[in-house]
Order: structure tokens, then C-alpha cells, then sequence
């Protein structure tokens, strides 16, 4: 079988050379090192014919250490030119959803149903359904305090999308969550799109109903191949990051899809895993250089 040339990146904050030296020895041949960030990032060059079975290896040797790793055939033009996010619990840290709950005292109930459904135990849009009954009479100007108060951004959240786009990367964010709060977290971090689920109101409080058609993990998937259409790019200048089972379609069409901090269901079907590292993780996996990132 013809031996092909792959990259194997490695990232934690610290990344020792104890790290390294062990994920050097687990590879062929001894590979050749690259430092995309001193003591957080570096790339090992290596040629297999077994890719999965090398990066297994590693895996083994690493077991138990905050490293995140990612091994992919050595493409010199691996950055991609779109990212599609999702928004809750990726480039924010909370559940927008949850939050709205907490003003109403019901923060339990409807998270046990958003852990449900991220876990993709139940169906997305009956579960959005759910969750936006029980909403029923909370006060528009609540939704305002909520963003001000409880939404943050995770952090290298601004600088992936801003080293991104400096570098000429069209970015999008999608969410199963609601357009209240993806038309502020887009316009914070200079998204250049941005796409969610309406929420109803009648005289300033919501109605419990949700706009249709409703934004579920296919919708998503639909929106990453309508911006590789319309950009005309192929499918491995594409990037996905998610952390539940609604990214799991987007995440496994993408060239390079990532999930991060995310739950089994999409851990286990993603190419690529962040477990421990920031959003800048997926920078070095795309081969950016720590004197590359913006903020």
C-alpha cells in the first residue's frame, strides 16, 4: 500500500515536551515537529498507511493528559474558507434557552429536557416545542437582561472568528436556539451570518409557540451546503463546530468537523475532538500560528 504523509496536531495549555516526546514515539520513523504555538500547539509530519491505527496509538500513550489531538492526511492548504458554529454551548457558554427558564424558576425542567434532546434522546423540534410552552408569559424586556446578564462568550471565541475572517474565511452561526440571541452574539463577534429559531410574542410576553418552519439539525446541514454552493467551495475548505446531537449532520458533512466540549453522540461521530482546549484550538488545527491570531 502506498504510504501516505499525514499531520498530527497536539494542543493543551501547557503542551510539554513530555507530551511530545511520547506522541513522537508512538509515530513512524520519528516525525518531524513544527511549533505553531511554544508550549501550546505544535505539528508532528509522519508517513503511514494506517492513519487510524497511528493516531490510536498516540491516543493510548496520552490517555489521561489534557491533550487534544487530531491526525488528517498533510494538506498544505488546510485552512478552510467557511465555518459553520453553533452558539450554545460553543461559542457561548451557556444555553440561551436554560437561562430564559431560570427567570421563571423553571431552569430545572427545561434543562432536563435540553440535556435530553442535545443527547439526541428525543426529537429536536418536538423538544423545542416543549421548552417554548413552558416559556408562555415571560416578558420580552427579560430576554435583553438575560443576554446582559447570563450570555457569555467561551472563551477564543472572538478570536476564531476573527482570525478567520482577516484571513478571508466566510463565517456562520447557527443555532437551534433563538434569533434573539444569535443577532447579538453574530453582531459581538463579527459573524457574517447569522441563523436561529423565531420565538412568538403578543403584547411583549412570549406566546409559547415557536415560528415554523423550525431550525433543526437537517435545517443546519441545509445552511452549510447553501454557503458551499453559493462560495463555490468543495467540501474540505469547510469547517463545523458543535457540542450536541443537533450538529451531528453539519459536523459529519463538513471537511473538517469538530466537536467541542461536546456530548457522546457527536464526540463519537466527529472527525475531530476538543476536550480540553479554547475555540483557538480550532486554529491550530488548520494550521494557524499563534503570531497569525487576531482579537
Amino acid at each position: 500500500m502506498t504510504e501516505t504523509t499525514h499531520v498530527l496536531t497536539l494542543i493543551a495549555k501547557p503542551l510539554t515536551a513530555d507530551h511530545v516526546e511520547a506522541a513522537r514515539a508512538a509515530l513512524p520513523r520519528r516525525p518531524r515537529i513544527d511549533w505553531l504555538a511554544a508550549d501550546e500547539a505544535c505539528d508532528l509530519y509522519f508517513e503511514t498507511a494506517a492513519a487510524a491505527d497511528v493516531a490510536a496509538a498516540v491516543r493510548r500513550v496520552l490517555a489521561g493528559q489534557p491533550v487534544d489531538l487530531h491526525c488528517r492526511p498533510n494538506d498544505p492548504d488546510r485552512r478552510c474558507r467557511l465555518m459553520i458554529a453553533d452558539m450554545d454551548s460553543t461559542m457561548i457558554t451557556v444555553e440561551c434557552i436554560d437561562e430564559m427558564a431560570a427567570v421563571l424558576g423553571e431552569r430545572k425542567r427545561i434543562a432536563e429536557i435540553t440535556e435530553r434532546a442535545m443527547q439526541g434522546d428525543i426529537d429536536f423540534a418536538d423538544a423545542l416545542r416543549e421548552r417554548a410552552a413552558i416559556l408562555a408569559g415571560l416578558e420580552e424586556v427579560a430576554l435583553q437582561w438575560v443576554y446582559d446578564a447570563r450570555i457569555h462568550l467561551s472563551p477564543g471565541a472572538r478570536e476564531l472568528v476573527a482570525t478567520m475572517r482577516a484571513h478571508g474565511a466566510e463565517t456562520a452561526l447557527v443555532s437551534g436556539g433563538f434569533d434573539f440571541f444569535t443577532e447579538r452574539v453574530s453582531a459581538d463577534l463579527g459573524f457574517d451570518h447569522h441563523q436561529a429559531n423565531g420565538l412568538s410574542f403578543v403584547d411583549g410576553l412570549l406566546d409559547g409557540t415557536v415560528r415554523e418552519p423550525i431550525l433543526d439539525p437537517s435545517a443546519k446541514l441545509v445552511t452549510l451546503r447553501r454557503l458551499m454552493a453559493a462560495l463555490g467551495l468543495p467540501r474540505s475548505a469547510t469547517l463545523a463546530v458543535g457540542d450536541g446531537a443537533n450538529d451531528l449532520p453539519m459536523v459529519q458533512a463538513a471537511g473538517l468537523g469538530v466537536a467541542y466540549h461536546a456530548k457522546p453522540v457527536l464526540a463519537r461521530a466527529a472527525a475531530a475532538c476538543i476536550d480540553h482546549g479554547d475555540l483557538t484550538a480550532l486554529l491550530y488545527l488548520q494550521g494557524y500560528r499563534r503570531e497569525e491570531i487576531s482579537t
